[in-house]
């Protein structure tokens, strides 16, 4: 589903993944954040982790899930950004937020988070967003800060052992709870 009219040429263009889109969102999500392609960007996990950041299988499941969206940003047909938005009652959660790297800090990931709250507002009419990041992030905790994201101190331990999230390089990783009131 579209969720916005069809762009002038260069303006961001959002839409749902599909799961004929699913390999070029994990290619994205990968370059975003592993290896050396993420090195391009300020989003890389490279120091903190190796390995996968997602896979075929869990973007599909996203797609598929009933009362979630894997959204798209392309411009000029090119898949951009994407990220991912689940109902949660009274609440969103916003995950697999990727921008490609050579685009970072142009204001795309701004424009695509702002889209995601509008249409988690206007579709499920859900009153806050909340979302978890590694905690030592605290670059990218700082940008969410910046977008009216606040640290609730909540936080759960990082899957070790689980390769399905990477391979960690520290010990001391973990997840925190940022939530942002939007509705």
């Amino acid at each position: 589903m579209n969720t916005v009219p069809a762009p002038a040429t260069g303006e961001l263009f959002y839409r749902d993944g599909t799961e004929a889109d699913v390999e070029q969102l994990v290619a994205l999500v990968e370059s975003a954040y592993r290896g050396v392609s993420s090195q391009l960007g300020w989003t890389t996990e490279a120091d903190l982790l190796e390995g996968q950041r997602t896979d075929s299988q869990g973007v599909l499941d996203i797609i598929r899930s009933e009362g979630s969206r894997l959204l798209m940003a392309e411009r000029n047909g090119e898949l951009i950004a994407c990220c991912q938005l689940d109902h949660r009652g009274d609440h969103a959660y916003f995950g697999m937020f990727a921008v490609r790297p050579g685009l970072q800090g142009g204001g795309v990931g701004r424009r695509v988070i702002a889209e995601a709250e509008r249409l988690a507002v206007e579709e499920w009419g859900v009153r806050a967003m909340h979302m978890t990041v590694i905690s030592a992030r605290e670059e990218l905790i700082a940008w969410y800060e910046r977008r009216g994201y606040r640290r609730t101190g909540e936080t759960t331990p990082f899957p070790y052992g689980d390769e399905r999230f990477g391979l960690p390089l520290r010990d001391d990783l973990a997840f925190e709870l940022l939530v942002k009131p939007i509705g």
